[in-house]
């Protein structure tokens, strides 16, 4: 009669201590979210693997994706002597030289024979370079363009015209072109008989956090790698950055492109380890 008369009270307690479990459960994990706005960002760990090469209707090319609220999106023109960086190495020791490592960088638009760009550059909340709304004829000038821009938690993809309007201060921005995909359209003037086949990069957005960055490893037409974007990526907006010169370097996969010179780089960066 004990036997039973003990078990009949742990079945009845059991809902209880449950009940305070998932309480203290819910607690801990506010705990949690608190510090982490306290520090303004979310507690995240960086990306492990960003980057992985795959195949999109026979053409082979290499993907790279990050979260905005974890991975350190930066851009990068000059160094502390004013002088263009131009390759990833020159970028890579600077860094090294401040206790940080680069972990991953692409070209990031078109620029000038001075590396200068050729449209709007924000850098640490900076703007060095002016939006630019004029006509012409290179990929830059085929309407609609756009801005790639970083903010504190945040990606975004938006028409230049669009960005001229709004009210938003990113702490990085290039602004390149053409806007390959944009609300899930490709670019009108971006025609499936198109035949120019070069070795191309890009980014795309999805959600206001992820920023999905793909380079062409061969040859590649404008549409196919506008459709890249839209259907295999999932990218609702994708930018074009550039072309021929198009460059990659990826810590974890050992992979240093060195197509010089160029102008802005977008990067991620990470603590050294030996800091």
């Amino acid at each position: 009669m004990t036997i039973s008369l003990h078990a009949g009270r742990a079945l009845y307690r059991a809902p209880r201590i449950n009940s305070l479990r998932r309480i203290l459960d819910c607690l801990a994990a506010l705990a949690v979210a608190a510090i982490a706005l306290t520090w303004g960002r979310p507690a995240l760990a960086q990306t492990a693997t960003p980057c992985a090469a795959m195949r999109f209707e026979g053409t082979a090319y290499t993907v790279c994706t990050f979260d905005g609220r974890r991975d350190a999106l930066q851009m990068f023109w000059k160094g502390a002597d004013g002088k263009p960086y131009g390759a990833f190495a020159p970028l890579a020791a600077a860094l090294n030289a401040e206790g940080r490592e680069l972990r991953f960088a692409m070209n990031a638009g078109i620029y000038e024979a001075d590396t200068s760009p050729v449209g709007l550059y924000v850098e640490n909340s900076k703007q060095l370079r002016k939006l630019n709304l004029r006509g012409g004829d290179s990929n830059f000038y085929l309407k609609p363009n756009g801005v790639f821009f970083i903010g504190d938690s945040s990606v975004g993809l938006m028409e230049s015209a669009k960005f001229a309007a709004s009210a938003l201060k990113p702490r990085y921005a290039t602004q390149s072109g053409p806007l390959m995909v944009m609300g899930g359209q490709i670019h009108p003037q971006i025609l499936a008989t198109g035949t120019s086949a070069k070795t191309r990069n890009g980014v795309g957005v999805r959600d206001g956090q992820t920023a999905v960055f793909a380079i062409a490893d061969e040859r590649v037409t404008f549409y196919a790698f506008a459709r890249l974007f839209r259907d295999a990526l999932h990218c609702p907006d994708a930018l074009y950055l550039d072309g021929s010169i198009s460059s990659l370097f990826s810590a974890d996969m050992k992979r240093d492109d060195a197509l010089w010179p160029m102008g802005p780089i977008v990067a991620v960066t990470a603590p050294s380890p030996a800091h």
